[in-house]
């Protein structure tokens, strides 16, 4: 390892972002964020952080603060749409915390966001910084910014999100797959919801061609929910969200259960959000640019991993990165995409699948596999939550088959 501090900038001040600055700066290594926006905020309404990124969280001291930012659930339940009936239903409150080391919070992304900046501060933090130009030199990186700005690093990290500007330096530009579904996002006071049972519970509602996915936040009093339909068959907007028509977002559930109805209609109708993800990269990095998080592997909600695959990446990359100096990073990036590349892959597929499960007919001859798989869905999840990026520093993640 070199005498010279190992420079590393980070492109994108968002979960995945902030959490490898805070956890290379445990290790000894500051890095410069660059950001685009002009101020620290997040869009979207809410995350939901598993054990498997509770864990990282904790190992730079922010899960106390999360703690009281966030709501932790008291049950996991898959319900028939139509009439409610409770197909399974798991606790997690307390069993879940004992189970996998960690626990499992709602949250807003407003408040993630702000406890994160907040931990990092603003001495490295560079705002109103838009990425227009990643060139190679000299053994270096140098990143350019709109305004003329330029910043040079022995290594580049990609942590700008879905739409990656990174990403398309890294790859020349590929394309976002269409799952063939949308969704329609809100918030709602569970002081409206007169018809909802188990008001603090992960709920999923389940029923042909579409379901409801929903759980508490903050403290328990706002519903965070996702509605997932099928279609439209083609997407077309050049961006991943477009308006509706009015009604669109109730229309598919009509019939089902009043909890589900009046859930939906107590928002506001947003845009319909297609669901897409990213294809499976072989490579991970151009030299020593490098991708993390959504700019790598964009997936579907369905898991609700997004947010915890990135900061699991943060964790084995920033842990590859304490270890090297320059003249060392290509192995470190190597490493870390060795270490990756398998996982991620894994829970994109098992995201893929789980829609079409969940939207099954009522007289589907699967419904029934279906039913089975869900009753031991902790079990078939293990390998997901209970997987812990710290532990396994220097060593390869192992790729077990994914069960959807």
């Amino acid at each position: 390892m070199s005498g010279r501090p190992l420079r590393v900038v980070i492109v994108g001040a968002g979960v995945g972002g902030l959490t490898l600055a805070l956890l290379l700066r445990r290790r000894g290594v500051t890095a410069e964020v660059l950001e685009q926006a002009p101020e620290l905020r997040e869009v979207g309404a809410a995350v939901a952080l598993a054990a498997n990124g509770t864990r990282v969280l904790r190992e730079v001291g922010l899960v106390d603060a999360l703690e009281r930012v966030s709501f932790e659930p008291t049950e996991l339940i898959h319900r028939r749409g139509v009439d409610g009936h409770r197909i399974t239903a798991h606790p997690v409150a307390g069993w879940y915390r004992d189970r996998f080391g960690a626990p499992f919070l709602g949250v807003h992304r407003v408040h993630l966001q702000l406890l994160l900046g907040e931990a990092w501060g603003p001495e490295h933090l560079h705002l109103g910084w838009r990425v227009t130009d990643i060139e190679q030199r000299d053994g270096a990186v140098r990143v350019r910014g709109a305004d003329g700005r330029e910043v040079d690093a022995d290594v580049v990290v990609g942590a700008d999100g879905v739409h990656s500007v990174v990403r398309s330096w890294v790859t020349g530009g590929d394309s976002a797959a269409y799952s063939g579904t949308s969704g329609f996002r809100g918030l709602v006071p569970v002081g409206q919801l007169t018809a909802l049972p188990d008001p603090g519970a992960i709920q999923f509602w389940v029923g042909p061609g579409a379901h409801l996915l929903h759980y508490p936040i903050g403290d328990g009093s706002v519903i965070n929910f996702l509605a997932v339909v099928e279609g439209p068959a083609r997407w077309t907007s050049p961006v991943w969200m477009t308006d509706a028509e009015p009604g669109e977002h109730l229309a598919p559930f009509a019939g089902w259960h009043p909890a589900v109805t009046q859930m939906i209609d107590a928002a506001p109708q947003g845009p319909r959000w297609g669901l897409f993800s990213r294809p499976p990269l072989h490579r991970w990095n151009r030299g020593a640019v490098i991708l993390l998080g959504d700019a790598a592997h964009a997936m579907l909600p369905h898991h609700g991993q997004g947010a915890n695959q990135t900061i699991e990446d943060a964790a084995v990359l920033a842990a590859e990165l304490a270890e090297c100096g320059a003249e060392d990073v290509p192995g470190a990036l190597d490493r870390y995409t060795a270490r990756r590349r398998g996982r991620t892959r894994q829970v994109q597929l098992a995201s893929w699948a789980t829609s079409p499960a969940l939207h099954l007919p009522d007289d589907s001859p699967a419904l029934r596999q279906r039913d089975s798989r869900l009753a031991r869905l902790p079990e078939d999840l293990a390998w997901m939550h209970g997987h812990d990026a710290l532990a396994t520093e220097g060593q390869p993640t192992a790729v077990t088959t994914a069960r959807g």
